[in-house]
């Protein structure tokens, strides 16, 4: 999967076909936020663009939940619509399944297979194009909290002013038990909504001094400034509740998870690395004595 921090001369940003439709917008462009291929831009040029996994298409996206023709977006009128072509695994528009066509809207985002796209147009495009591009250096693109950059950044901050003002500063990481159980049976789309999901049950549980952010695959950390260790675990055990007590419900699907959790307070000799090591520690503790459970 992509990931921002990893940009380099295999992610292309390039435009497709150069055929002018004198009818299309004038500003219109899909950015790839979340994929193989994160960063590239995608200019709406044609008519008809079609989308999927066999070589014929004007763009050609990889993975075994995408089909050979799997959707495709005309230009009716004025606006953009995306059409799915009964592909086996759907398209979403806003993590919404495409029933037939939907009108595109800037800001919108689809999704096929493992790639997000983001659609933007309107007469500041390049300004938001590069907005988009600096998001995605600190924003996963999946569940679109901070992603482990913004964290090391968080973190490196908040330690110097733990240190600096002899404040507490705890650190939670957790992770979804048995998620690899949950990809084999149901595939990643049922993954990726799991963690697109819990994300944002999560998220409003997070004050504005606070940091959420996935730390890689299915691990998650959580930055929490002046709490001390006893404070840190009962957020920690609420987060806990509150995943154990979702029903994660995606097209047929109906998919119940735990989380553990390891949680670590700042002292004297310890560096920000350091922290999440033990936090990290104190996650593999919770483990191996069951799941589903919180260890500090």
């Amino acid at each position: 999967m992509g990931d921002a921090n990893h940009l380099d001369s295999r992610t292309q940003i390039r435009s497709i076909k150069q055929v002018v439709n004198p009818d299309a917008p004038r500003n219109a462009c899909l950015v790839e936020i979340y994929g193989p291929n994160i960063g590239r831009r995608l200019e709406m040029i044609d008519a008809v663009i079609t989308l999927g996994r066999d070589f014929g298409n004007t763009v050609v996206l990889e993975g075994d939940s995408v089909s050979r023709r799997h959707a495709r977006i005309e230009l009716r009128g004025n606006r953009h619509w995306v059409i799915d072509n009964r592909s086996t695994n759907g398209t979403y528009l806003n993590d919404k399944l495409v029933a037939e066509a939907e009108v595109l809207t800037s800001g919108d985002f689809v999704k096929i297979g493992d790639a997000i796209f983001k659609y933007l147009t309107g007469d500041n495009i390049e300004r938001a194009y590069y907005e988009e591009i600096y998001r995605m250096t600190i924003e996963d693109g999946l569940t679109r909290i901070a992603n482990k950059r913004a964290l090391d950044d968080f973190l490196e901050k908040e330690f110097a002013r733990a240190r600096r003002y002899n404040r507490k500063l705890s650190v939670v990481i957790f992770d979804i038990d048995l998620f690899k159980n949950i990809n084999d049976t149901y595939g990643h789309l049922m993954g990726d909504y799991v963690l697109r999901e819990m994300a944002a049950q999560l998220k409003p549980r997070i004050r504005r001094e606070e940091m959420l952010a996935r730390y890689g695959g299915e691990e998650f950390c959580v930055v929490l400034p002046e709490t001390e260790l006893r404070g840190a675990v009962e957020f920690a055990e609420s987060l806990r509740k509150l995943v154990e007590e979702t029903r994660f419900q995606f097209e047929s699907n109906d998919v119940r998870v735990t989380i553990s959790a390891g949680v670590a307070v700042i002292d004297d000799d310890l560096r920000p690395e350091e922290l999440i090591k033990r936090a990290d520690d104190r996650l593999y503790d919770a483990k191996h004595s069951g799941r589903n459970r919180v260890c500090s």
